[in-house]
């Protein structure tokens, strides 16, 4: 591709894009395990005092956008604590794996939604299936609980909550723009907002369409996935 600023555009999303994909894949190893943990528990024991703690905290989660959640975090954390670095800029020579402390930021905010959403998919999808008869059934037949949850209730709830957490994997990358761009944090969404402001449309379209491939095939691996743990809705068979 053309050469801008004496870097080409290929050269330009291969640097960035490793960046959000370190944040994405640390972003999504912390918020997956643990929402779906939070989720499990929330729905084995609906209404009780956790579950309404995590309901009422994933939903303003939800509520709240991400860059105000990045600018609250950045003012605690930052400006009145200065645990963290209010911005994720490197300097000439750094690397992100050199500088873990731009990390924590970013990916408190997107864990934030994330561990959200997922969370209440999780929980919706265990409630519904521990009012199953065959989840009935095997209560009645003197089955531990540790026993109706792991072999009944886990594999039939997280069917659908996967459709969700795949969805989140590509909006991580579509999503964290405007958390990159909060952070100055050098990924693929900074990188297609400076295409914006300076009207760049070559590496406008090449960032574009990079994030909508990495959308398009989680959504393919969320669908393959599907078909291995629920075999009713395999193709030929």
């Amino acid at each position: 591709m053309a050469a801008r600023g004496g870097a080409t555009i290929n050269s330009m999303v291969k640097s960035r894009l490793p960046n959000s994909a370190l944040l994405a894949a640390v972003a999504f190893l912390i918020a997956v395990p643990t929402s779906l943990l939070a989720g499990v528990l929330a729905g084995i024991r609906p209404d009780t005092k956790l579950d309404r703690i995590l309901s009422i905290g994933s939903l303003l989660a939800i509520s709240i956008p991400e860059f105000i959640i990045g600018v609250i975090l950045m003012m605690v954390f930052a400006t009145k604590l200065g645990w963290f670095p209010s911005s994720s800029i490197l300097l000439p020579g750094e690397t992100i794996l050199g500088t873990p402390k731009i990390l924590v930021l970013p990916t408190l905010t997107i864990t934030g939604a994330l561990f959200a959403y997922i969370l209440r998919m999780a929980r919706a999808n265990v409630i519904e299936v521990m009012e199953s008869n065959y989840v009935r059934t095997a209560i009645l037949k003197g089955l531990s609980m540790r026993k109706v949850v792991f072999k009944h209730v886990l594999p039939n709830a997280m069917i659908p909550t996967i459709t969700v957490i795949a969805n989140n994997v590509g909006w991580m990358f579509g999503g964290i723009i405007v958390v990159e761009f909060v952070f100055a944090y050098p990924g693929i969404g900074s990188l297609l907002i400076m295409a914006i402001d300076t009207r760049d449309m070559r590496l406008l379209q090449s960032t574009a369409l990079v994030i909508a491939a990495i959308y398009a095939f989680a959504n393919l691996a969320a669908d393959l996935l599907y078909g291995l743990l629920n075999p009713r809705v395999r193709v030929g068979q």
